[in-house]
């Protein structure tokens, strides 16, 4: 497991440029998404063999923290007054505003949602795109019909003998590598690839903290296993980045290589903690997994709640 190994800013070009002219989601309409065809789609339901669901989603934070300085607000709006009333028919109603890419709600990232050198995926230039009304392309809209396909969990804690990485550790091809062949499975074309770094579960225990300061996550170089591997979708239980960033002057660099080099949706702060035990006892990995972001055709990203279907 990597904790050292700062990558210059020339190397982080040379390592974005290498991974934008050969990833197969590079130059793709709807990025890395399009290596998901149709026998990807039947593959992934043949995973099914109990029919149990299991929400891969946090519940939405209400709560004001070290890593949410704003919070979604959640609110009932009627009955007024919040009492109801002893006669007729009434209903209960609710509000909910949120920041889509806050620091601990589970959420999906569009390929606008990086601008690097003034650009979006594809080279797509951001003024031409982006606008106080949203984004006329690239945006969430392009997973309108929901992202399904075969998902891999790989579980680095457990690799390592230990409830969750410390904030601040990297992950490395080689631990990606590694939990491939401990857990007995192997990530493919078109996969929906998730890693466990224990982060929720780390928060849960001991509490939130300033992720921004310290978090663990992927270390640049092992979105090279990504691409070589052909992935359709990269998720984690943190935000997928390390921090410190690894890479000099470039704060998040696997939001920049995953979105903007790789064509990749991204998906942060998931949960994994009632998933991870039951594919350990089954001693499986892989299953079919269901995304279905709202329908906001000019957003950055969405709210989502994943569903492993095993």
């Amino acid at each position: 497991m990597r904790t050292t190994g700062e990558l210059s800013e020339a190397d982080f070009r040379r390592l974005y440029r290498r991974l934008r002219d050969t990833s197969p989601g590079g130059a793709a309409r709807r990025g890395a998404l399009d290596t998901i065809t149709g026998d990807h789609v039947l593959a992934a339901v043949r995973e099914v063999r109990s029919g149990r669901t299991v929400s891969l989603a946090a519940p939405v934070n209400t709560r004001t923290g070290p890593d949410d300085a704003d919070p979604a607000e959640h609110r009932l709006i009627a009955p007024a007054g919040g009492e109801p009333g002893s006669s007729g028919l009434e209903f209960a109603r609710d509000r909910l505003a949120m920041n889509i890419h806050s620091e601990v709600d589970s959420h999906l990232d569009a390929l606008c949602h990086v601008i690097y050198d003034g650009t979006l995926h594809g080279g797509v230039s951001a003024g031409d795109v982006l606008s106080p009304e949203g984004a006329s392309a690239l945006s969430v809209d392009l997973a309108r019909d929901g992202i399904v396909g075969r998902g891999v969990l790989l579980d680095i804690p457990r690799l390592h003998g230990v409830p969750w990485l410390e904030p601040g550790a990297q992950v490395g091809a080689e631990d990606l590598a590694a939990a491939e062949t401990r857990q007995g499975v192997r990530v493919g074309r078109g996969d929906i690839l998730l890693v466990r770094v224990g982060h929720r579960r780390r928060r849960e225990e001991l509490g939130p903290w300033d992720v921004a300061g310290a978090c663990a996550g992927l270390h640049p170089t092992a979105m090279e296993f990504l691409a070589e591997r052909e992935v359709a979708v990269l998720g984690g239980d943190g935000n997928n980045d390390s921090a410190p960033s690894a890479a000099k002057g470039v704060a998040f660099p696997v939001h920049v290589l995953g979105i903007h080099a790789m064509g990749l949706h991204l998906l942060d702060y998931l949960r994994f903690e009632d998933l991870t035990p039951i594919c350990a006892r089954e001693g499986r990995w892989s299953f079919l997994c269901v995304i279905a972001p709202l329908r906001l055709p000019a957003a950055t990203g969405s709210p989502v709640n994943p569903l492993a279907i095993l």
